[in-house]
């Protein structure tokens, strides 16, 4: 009993730790943004379109796919569950705004912490085995703003470009699957589906993104600063980067929707 208490304490204050230590990583990385040229930090763009690329152009693909099956998904689930109140009409409304409010965000938001989160993780904790990241500050440069910060911004950048992309996908596939039960062309139903669309609809999937964007990126960077233990040590910090960026996102998702929705 006791021995399970101190376990349950010391993952606590881990946890408490990890938590500071991302809080500061996020400070520190816009310090580095905004006043890096001062002490000869220079950001250099290229690092960040390069994140960009290969978080969401790269990803791009994959994404477009996903979103499309889940948009049939939704299709089929809503037709027999609205088909019991011969609501089947209702069902691009509905597609519309749970894609754009709720599963674009979401979804996209596991991917890129499976994808891109546990690569930042996995990078930076071989890199901190090897001691390359004492080599960077023998050389003078601030790890933080080296391999951070163009990560961060290009999660900020990628995220809600892929969710866009996302959104148009879910509903082409709702739209697919839907027409034929609608007696609608193509082209109408996607007309009605953005109709319907509000501002803040699209609104609240772009905020839940960038949100989901920084906390993949601190996340994967927190877990690959703390890799002990050689190489198991990278692969046990790539599998935990991608469960708490997912656990993380999953309780941000729950808090930023039933804020936003109170908005409404």
């Amino acid at each position: 009993m006791k021995s399970t208490i101190e376990n349950i304490g010391s993952s606590i204050i881990v946890a408490i730790e990890r938590l500071g230590f991302a809080i500061r990583l996020f400070l520190d990385s816009f310090y580095w943004l905004f006043f890096g040229r001062k002490h000869k930090q220079y950001l250099r763009l290229s690092q960040v379109f390069e994140q960009v690329r290969v978080i969401g152009f790269d990803a791009l693909p994959i994404v477009m796919a996903l979103a499309f099956v889940v948009g049939v998904m939704l299709s089929i689930q809503l037709l027999y569950a609205f088909a019991d109140f011969g609501a089947e009409s209702q069902v691009l409304v509905a597609i519309a705004k749970s894609v754009t409010r709720e599963f674009s965000p979401l979804i996209i938001g596991i991917i890129i912490a499976g994808r891109s989160g546990a690569a930042l993780a996995a990078k930076i904790g071989s890199q901190m085995i090897s001691q390359e990241i004492d080599a960077l500050r023998v050389m003078g440069v601030v790890p933080v703003r080296y391999l951070v910060l163009p990560a961060l911004l290009g999660l900020i950048i990628s995220m809600p470009l892929l969710i866009l992309c996302a959104d148009f996908m879910a509903i082409l596939g709702g739209a697919v699957f839907s027409i034929e039960s609608l007696d609608m062309s193509l082209f109408a139903y996607l007309k009605e589906s953005f109709d319907v669309l509000e501002v803040n609809d699209i609104y609240q999937g772009l905020v839940k993104s960038v949100v989901f964007g920084i906390i993949i990126a601190l996340v994967g960077a927190t877990t690959g600063f703390n890799v002990t233990g050689g190489a198991e040590g990278v692969g046990r910090a790539t599998t935990t980067a991608v469960v708490a960026s997912i656990a993380a996102i999953v309780v941000a998702d729950m808090i930023f929707s039933y804020f936003l929705t109170q908005e409404v």
